[in-house]
């Protein structure tokens, strides 16, 4: 069998209005079935920013419904709200149908119809039995992408976010996984399907 080569390439970018470094990281993957390429981006620690309410809007559903590459990009630095936990976006990945690890590559089933939806609507699925994972629902129905959330940074409802992951800590091994991000919003599989550009 023949491992798969890879080629990595990095861009720093500089984000004024945090003052945060960021390093976005592009693999490309060549095996017999497919071409997979993820984006991540990790800002250095901590983010001290402050935000208010009224810096917070609801992106249109229009945003979330372009191609997984180019969503997953642009989600970075964005906030999620669940009760009284805010997060920031620090890293994602995205996955297209063709991917070897996209849920959307086998087609509809009940657990992955979510991914088949609209863009903007979230896909959460439960992973090793343990762990929820939320992810963006990208480009137009039928397709099957989405951007998984892989880790964020807290804004506000800390008390909430350590009780609901058990750690009183500040530091980011808080939200550094896809699976502590879910725990952290308190989600389940009942948010599949929830649009994202609409309270609640």
């Amino acid at each position: 069998m023949k491992t798969p080569a890879r080629r990595s390439k990095r861009v720093n970018q500089e984000e004024s209005e945090t003052n945060v470094t960021t390093r976005v990281v592009l693999r490309t993957r060549k095996t017999n079935c497919s071409k997979t390429r993820a984006a991540r981006v990790r800002p250095d620690y901590p983010l001290t920013r402050t935000t208010s309410e009224s810096e917070m809007k609801l992106m249109p559903p229009e945003f979330f419904q372009i191609d997984a590459l180019d969503l997953a990009p642009r989600l970075l630095g964005k906030f999620m709200r669940r009760d009284n936990v805010v997060l920031r976006i620090t890293e994602v990945e995205a996955y297209r149908p063709n991917d070897s690890a996209c849920h959307g590559r086998f087609g509809v089933t009940p657990r992955t119809a979510p991914v088949f939806g609209p863009g903007g609507h979230a896909y959460v699925y439960l992973c090793y039995g343990l762990h929820m994972m939320l992810n963006i629902v990208a480009d137009k129905e039928g397709v099957g992408a989405a951007v998984l959330i892989r880790s964020c940074s807290p804004v506000s409802g800390m008390e909430t976010i350590q009780e609901r992951r058990g750690l009183k800590t500040d530091k980011p091994v808080l939200l550094n996984g896809p699976g502590k991000v879910g725990q952290a919003l308190g989600l389940s599989t009942e948010w599949s399907h929830h649009p994202l550009y609409s309270p609640g």
